[in-house]
């Protein structure tokens, strides 16, 4: 009986994981999306306009930088997301 118990305390604990790593994938493609954008567009913009960026950044220096900020977006709000929901559920657990 007590086996029973404990493996269906942990399928919970496993949907819940399940469920915060999704969410935290979810909220980090929002946030890599909307990076793309943020950085793509000046980025561009000012290799068409500066004469230095003109001279010094080629289309992979420009693709590296709006990947980079991309990157970074995704992992930040990803591993914020998992960790506040996964703080909730703790709290949920507790009271």
């Amino acid at each position: 009986m007590a086996k029973n118990v404990s493996l269906d305390s942990m399928d919970q604990k496993l949907a819940l994981a399940k469920r915060c790593s999704h969410e935290g994938a979810k909220a980090g493609a929002k946030a890599a999306v909307f990076a793309t954008v943020a950085t793509a567009i000046p980025t561009y913009a000012c290799g068409k306009m500066s004469p230095w960026a003109r001279a010094h950044l080629n289309p992979t220096a420009k693709a590296l930088i709006v990947s980079t900020a991309a990157g970074m977006a995704y992992f930040i709000v990803a591993d914020k997301t998992i960790l506040k929901t996964a703080r909730q559920n703790s709290f949920k657990q507790q009271g």
